[in-house]
């Protein structure tokens, strides 16, 4: 059935068509699904990001018409993918086991339809569904993993509990469904994890580039090597976006917020490019706060990087068939 919002009226992302998940009439069409995941149990600083999905579908000063071509790709991924809203899962507050099981059901009925399922979050724990359901469908093992993130979410436990924001990629690996040699990392920074926990990492043969490699290297050399090694002996790429990434001077809205961090033009042309070059079975964006929010800067970026991924899944699929689109590398109006 049907929600909506889980806390505010019914709106769906940007406009887009309405589809009930237990009803596949509503969304035979599709080969994209948004999926509200409105979840902060598992944060260890400042909450709310519960109100995320509702934010990042919402958050647009265009109309909510369903339709947003693209001026760098010359596609309209919400009308050329078909993209439908299936509306939130229902995420009880307090109980973290319910409301990830039903999560990762809702994500694995969208992936097994053949729909590329999108999840608005909710904090990162909401990343160990996601994933989890993926991999149910692609084979076990077969999906890696493209993680923005200023934080590695590798802690073994989180005020003693093994489900949080921070121990979320741990929990994929061990559980055996992505492996730690293809789980790339991207934005590290600041001050934690801690070096037993680095040491563990270390273990796993996971990939992490720190701001600090970005920084030396330029980004596109780090996506160069992230893609190439996501690639290799698997079948298809989670994208799993965390809003810190970006410096929060760009993206203030979100609990844990560690200075010196992305520009929110570099994610999105990362994810972009990402979404362009690879073959996406999955994406999330978690940590978008909206009480903690200024004039909804980061709800606008969250919503942006929804768009530059779908953009550039639609855009590989016109490059597939054969009906090339626009280089975003040349002038806009270059043709004409």
């Amino acid at each position: 059935m049907r929600i909506g919002n889980l806390y505010g009226p019914d709106a769906t992302f940007l406009g887009v068509p309405a589809g009930d998940p237990d009803d596949r009439a509503t969304w035979r069409d599709a080969r994209a699904a948004i999926i509200g995941a409105p979840f902060d149990g598992g944060t260890s600083h400042r909450s709310g990001c519960r109100f995320g999905p509702q934010a990042i579908r919402v958050t647009d000063y265009l109309p909510h018409d369903g339709s947003r071509p693209s001026l760098a790709l010359g596609v309209d991924p919400l009308v050329e993918l078909g993209v439908v809203d299936l509306g939130d899962v229902e995420m009880p507050s307090g109980e973290t086991e319910t409301s990830l099981g039903r999560l990762e059901e809702r994500v694995a009925a969208v992936a097994a339809a053949g729909v590329l399922p999108v999840v608005l979050g909710g904090d990162h724990t909401i990343a160990l569904p996601d994933v989890t359901a993926v991999a149910r469908h692609v084979g076990w093992g077969r999906v890696s993993v493209i993680h923005f993130d200023a934080h590695a979410d590798t802690g073994n436990t989180q005020m003693g509990s093994l489900y949080g924001h921070g121990t979320p990629m741990r929990r994929l690996i061990e559980s055996g469904a992505c492996r730690g040699d293809r789980f790339i990392q991207i934005g590290l920074r600041g001050y934690w994890p801690e070096p037993e926990t680095l040491d563990w990492m270390a273990s796993q043969a996971m990939r992490s580039f720190e701001m600090s490699e970005i920084v030396a290297r330029g980004l596109d050399a780090v996506l160069d090597d992230a893609l190439e090694l996501a690639q290799t002996d698997c079948d298809a790429i989670f994208l799993s976006v965390d809003v810190d990434v970006v410096d929060p001077g760009s993206a203030p809205g979100t609990g844990t917020p560690e200075p010196g961090g992305l520009t929110s033009r570099q994610l999105l042309d990362a994810v972009r490019r990402i979404a362009m070059e690879g073959t996406l079975g999955g994406l999330d964006v978690v940590e978008v706060s909206p009480p903690y929010d200024h004039a909804e800067i980061t709800a606008y970026l969250g919503n942006r990087v929804v768009l530059e991924a779908l953009g550039g899944v639609a855009w590989a699929a016109a490059r597939e068939r054969g009906t090339p689109r626009r280089d975003p590398q040349r002038p806009l109006l270059e043709g004409r």
